[in-house]
Order: C-alpha cells, then structure tokens, then sequence
C-alpha cells in the first residue's frame, strides 16, 4: 500500500473541488482525483467526525490485509496534520444504488420559480412548464447558450451573464425559492430602502449580523421551529454562492434538508445583483450575456 502526501491529494482532486465531488457518507465527502494518470477515488476524514480517526485507523490495518476481487481496492493513504485520507480504485459507473434508484435522465429546467411549483389539493408541489428545459448527457455537466431564457431573480449569475447552465443553475433558483418561501418576500422587484436592493443582499446582511430570525415570514412562525427554518435560510445561502463549484448538488441539499446531523458549511457571499438593468416585478428576461431585454411574458421559448 502506497502513502501519498498531502500535496499530491490537494492536486489531484483540484484542492477538494465541489466538481471532484462523488459524494458523502458517514467517514466523511469522497472525491475523484487523478494521481499518476490513474483515476482514483479519494476518501476525506470528516474534521468534525467524533469516530471516524478510530474508523479511518481500522479501515486501513483491515482492508490492507484482504486481497478480492470482489472488495474495492485500497491504493494508500494519507494522515498529515488534521487530514486524515484514503486512496481507492475508481469505480466508473458508480454505485448499485445509483442505478436502482438514481435518475436516469439529467434536466436543467433553466425556468425555476415559485409560479412554475403548482400545488394539488393536499398542497404536495409539482414542477410544471418544461419549456425552456434541456437535456445534458451522461458525462456532460455543463452547456453554453447565446439565447438566454428565464426569470430575472431567480437566474444564476453565470448564466444571466455568460449563458452558461448547469445542473447548479437549478441549485441557485431552488436557493432563492426556498428564501421567497420562508421569508414570505418575493425576489423580483424586491427592494428594501434601508437595507438592500435585492432579496439575497438583503438576507445575506441579516445573517452576517445574527439577525436571521427577523427574516422568517410571520404567518409560518407558529407552525415552523425557528431552528428549522434558519437551518433552511443557511441552506437556501449555500445554493445561492456566486461560484457555482461551491454550490452543493441537489442531491447533497436533500440530504442536509432531511437529516439535521449532517454539519453545514459556512457560505459565501452570493452575488448581489444580476444583470444591467434593474426589472419589475415578474419581468422575464432574455438577453445575450451583455445585457437585458425586459418581455412581458412570463416566460420565454427555448431555442438555446
């Protein structure tokens, strides 16, 4: 068994890039990494595990002394300092649970907002108005287009500016519909006199002041724990980060929605506006990258 210093890891899994990202299970978030020209699997210790530096130990003397064809492959490790790592062969098509249960197609909606979530008469939503959707290929992660469609607010910032789309684009509006959705405000044509000029501005400088409480929409206050509803202002931010590498996949946000034991990250700044012009509300926009185009429709056609 090899031992790889910390330098090589940070390389090869582009300093534990969100895009390397396989995953994330109980020992800590496992990464793809190329070392020596040779795929890898890279497993990280959770800094904030209470037992994984027991388990990472056992997992090492163990699967060091077993040799099967049938057991994923441990290539070498690596304790420096606080990190604490270990090197497997790369499985390509990922897990048995990705085929079973996985989704077999991968949709950029490009359109996500709150008129396009319809409710039925038990209120369970339904994403509606694929329209403006695209369909990626299996390897393919992200798509560029001249032809911008979508709604001013709830567009990626990337994108409104660059045409550039991805499966975080999705990310970033589900972000600010889940903000729309706790604080009861509506991001198009927000406008706050005193405090900021958009509804994530607005947000972020709340919660940097340890004011997020004042955020929650008064009418969910007595049905909704003030925990909860900061843990989903905390998650809402982590989608909306400018940089789309450091937006967490839908998959990793359900996982931190349904389970209050997974540790969320501190998130960055997001961007505080989007665009040239300043729209009104539930404007549409379809521009070129260097500017907007206000339409009166709520939505635009898709030929991008």
């Amino acid at each position: 068994m090899l031992y790889f210093d910390l330098s090589t890891i940070l390389t090869a899994t582009n300093n534990f890039s969100e895009v390397n990202k396989l995953g994330e299970g109980g020992f800590g978030p496992v990464y793809k990494g190329l070392i020596n020209g040779k795929e890898t699997a890279i497993k990280r210790l959770s800094m904030k595990s209470k037992q994984g530096l027991e388990e990472f130990k056992n997992e090492v003397i163990l699967i060091a002394k077993l040799q099967h064809n049938s057991l994923v492959r441990l290539l070498g490790c690596c304790s420096e300092g606080d990190e604490q790592i270990l090197v497997y062969e790369y499985m390509a098509n990922t897990s048995l649970d990705a085929f079973l249960f996985d989704s077999r197609l991968k949709i950029i909606h490009r359109d996500m907002k709150a008129s396009n979530v319809l409710l039925d008469d038990e209120m369970n939503p339904k994403i509606s108005d694929f329209g403006t959707a695209r369909m990626f290929g299996k390897k393919q992660i992200e798509a560029n287009t001249l032809r911008i469609v979508g709604t001013y607010g709830y567009m990626a910032p990337e994108y409104a500016m660059e045409g550039l789309f991805s499966i975080k684009s999705d990310v970033y509006s589900f972000g600010i519909l889940m903000l729309e959705i706790v604080s009861g405000k509506r991001n198009s044509g927000f406008y706050h006199l005193e405090r900021a000029q958009s509804l994530p501005s607005y947000v972020w400088r709340l919660w940097n002041e340890g004011k997020g409480v004042e955020l929650i929409d008064q009418t969910i206050v007595d049905t909704c724990p003030i925990s909860e509803a900061l843990r989903l202002i905390h998650i809402a931010l982590l989608c909306i980060q400018e940089d789309p590498n450091d937006r967490p996949t839908m998959s990793r946000v359900l996982l931190m929605l349904a389970s209050k034991s997974i540790n969320l990250p501190q998130p960055l700044a997001p961007p505080f506006s989007v665009g040239r012009l300043i729209l009104s509300d539930q404007s549409t926009t379809t521009g070129t990258g260097t500017g907007f185009v206000i339409s009166d429709q709520s939505s635009t056609s898709a030929s991008g």
